[in-house]
């Protein structure tokens, strides 16, 4: 999604999102250790779905505005998806009597929060970019 944005202010906005993502799996990673456990699982038909979306997002003939404004609505649906997700297992977590992987995941939570209100605001303007064009 980096690459096939034009705008600077969307395209460095998932680049620094990429780098976030790769400390957020280090998170996950270090809760599995503290659990004596593997990563692993199934793959998310959900997530797949997302993520063809976008990719049908970066594949559409539109003009750079219009990918722009789709690109967010992706991105924003994945990062729902996400908060979703990172609420529901910190209170798995809470509820199993782990506090400290519950404070981790909330601040990835927030961070996923953090995340889909920039692309908000950034919507604000390239949505009506779009609108023009």
């Amino acid at each position: 999604m980096a690459q096939a944005a034009t705008d600077p202010e969307l395209k460095a906005g998932f680049e620094l999102h990429l780098e976030q993502t790769k400390q957020q799996v280090g998170r996950l990673e270090s809760i599995f250790t503290d659990l004596g456990a593997q990563p692993g699982g199934h793959t998310c038909k959900a997530m797949q779905g997302l993520i063809a979306e976008g990719q049908e997002m970066i594949e559409a003939d539109a003009t750079p505005a219009v990918k722009d404004a789709g690109l967010i609505a992706c991105a924003q649906r994945v990062e729902h998806y996400e908060i979703a997700g990172y609420g529901t297992v910190a209170r798995y977590a809470q509820v199993l009597g782990k506090p400290q992987h519950v404070e981790t995941l909330r601040v990835t939570e927030s961070e996923e929060k953090k995340t889909d209100q920039q692309l908000t605001t950034l919507s604000e303007t390239l949505n009506a970019m779009a609108a023009q064009a």
